[in-house]
């Protein structure tokens, strides 16, 4: 009997698969995880909303400032210590907005992660958005 398309390539060895994995968790970070955290308090990261500030104020990530990706500059980023996590999201899978501002801030130097999904994965979970030019918080926000 012939393989099915899933099985016609076997799976990588497992210590293959993990290195492979942990390294996309070097990457990024999903909004679960971003979502805990934040009601946790024990928030270790800068969350950057990269979008536009019009987009930003209809809705962002409660707690997410925001850093459009052509304000990303080695000066603006001095506002930081150097060993500050980032994680930045955009509008959602449809848009590289995160991948260029990762790129942007990884040429600087930064430590950063992808939350993978953007804001689409965001209302996917069904979290609360905050809406305006403030940060706003996660816990005001789900009251």
């Amino acid at each position: 009997m012939p393989a099915s398309s899933v099985a016609a390539i076997p799976a990588a060895a497992s210590a293959d698969a993990a290195r492979h994995f942990a390294a996309r968790l070097s990457f990024e970070t999903d909004c679960a995880d971003v979502h805990a955290t934040m009601l946790s308090g024990l928030v270790d990261f800068v969350l950057l909303d990269v979008r536009g500030a019009n987009a930003y104020a209809r809705s962002h990530v409660p707690g997410a400032l925001n850093l459009p990706n052509r304000e990303i500059t080695e000066e603006r980023m001095g506002a930081w210590s150097e060993s500050a996590l980032f994680v930045v999201y955009c509008a959602g899978p449809h848009c590289n907005g995160a991948d260029k501002a990762a790129l942007r801030l990884a040429e600087l130097g930064r430590p950063v992660k992808l939350m993978i999904g953007g804001m689409t994965g965001w209302a996917d979970e069904g979290f609360p958005f905050a809406y305006g030019a403030e940060p706003g918080t996660l816990v005001s926000s789900a009251a």
